[in-house]
């Protein structure tokens, strides 16, 4: 392998905050899907103290991808670095690393390196790789940059809840039904159309027209991430004009009675919407409120159906 195969690049942003705070929010990859906007899903499938084994769910120029990374984490020098142990077509190996370089005790430089290869060094997919990873690197930074510096904010705008039923049937039939969402537009009355892609196993893109309760549709687009038969996790892409975040995670728990099947979301708000939407006197505790009840009244229906259909088939 020549050493000119190897790309090797370095994107770098000035945060305002301390360099331990911006340290924190990447070393804790659970924060990921809501910092940054081309990830879906990330979680462990190893952890040690300062080593890590992540598995990683992202966009990539519109394409969802998954690998995974080892991750040695350096608390005292600020420092993080990464290395996939199995890349994802076209890329035939990537590693890199975060530096927080404090500038003053309430600034962070923060430079992002990654060093890459494409499969067969072929050029078009190098180009490929440049162009996401120039674009995911700008994107997280931006993000990054954001989020930290509107932390409180942020957090007042963010809320999460869950939705729980229990249902007396088997968790697979509960999971098939909320995994094969290909048939929603038949089984569930909120939805009007809907598409599914499973491109790589697990890995699934979901678009689907929902109507509201005063007869109009509107589509979104989500990515998931399937687990049989315990949880399916997702990202949504493209979101209503009151959030500028949405994830959830369906989650399927064996216990005496059957199985206790849940809805969870996590929701960051867009503030910059609230009185267009609700009127001029709607503050962030009622956007809290009206999408709490839209997002709530759509799973408890498809937890209904699903209850429906998992004692049926007992």
């Amino acid at each position: 392998m020549s050493q000119s195969a190897q790309r090797e690049v370095e994107h770098d942003i000035t945060i305002c905050a301390p360099a331990m705070e911006v340290y924190r929010l990447i070393a804790e990859v659970e924060n990921w899907p809501q910092v940054f906007p081309p990830t879906i899903f990330v979680d462990h499938a190893e952890r040690g103290d300062r080593s890590e084994r992540i598995r990683i769910w992202a966009t990539a120029k519109g394409e969802a991808k998954n690998w995974t990374s080892r991750r040695e984490l350096d608390p005292d020098a600020l420092r993080i670095t990464f290395r996939q142990e199995v890349s994802t077509h076209p890329v035939a190996a990537m590693g890199g690393a975060w530096w927080f370089e404090p500038v003053s005790d309430t600034e962070t430089k923060v430079r992002l390196f990654h060093d890459y290869r494409a499969v067969d060094d072929d050029p078009e997919h190098l180009a490929w790789i440049d162009e996401a990873v120039d674009r995911n690197s700008r994107s997280e930074l931006e993000s990054l940059k954001r989020i930290v510096e509107t932390a409180a904010t942020t957090a007042e705008l963010t809320f999460s809840f869950t939705d729980t039923v229990q249902i007396n049937g088997s968790a697979k039939d509960v999971y098939d039904f909320i995994n094969e969402a290909h048939l929603w537009a038949e089984r569930l009355p909120h939805v009007a159309a809907v598409t599914l892609a499973e491109d790589a196993p697990g890995l699934q893109t979901l678009e689907m027209d929902t109507r509201s309760s005063d007869g109009s549709t509107h589509r979104t687009k989500s990515y998931r991430v399937t687990f049989p038969h315990q949880r399916i996790v997702y990202k949504q892409v493209t979101l209503p004009a009151l959030m500028t975040v949405h994830t959830g995670i369906w989650t399927f728990t064996e216990n005496e009675q059957g199985v206790a099947a849940s809805s969870q979301h996590t929701v960051v708000l867009n503030p910059d919407n609230i009185t267009r939407i609700l009127g001029p006197d709607a503050g962030v505790p009622e956007a809290r409120e009206y999408v709490r009840n839209a997002l709530s009244t759509n799973s408890r229906a498809t937890l209904g159906y699903a209850r429906a259909y998992a004692e049926r088939n007992r």
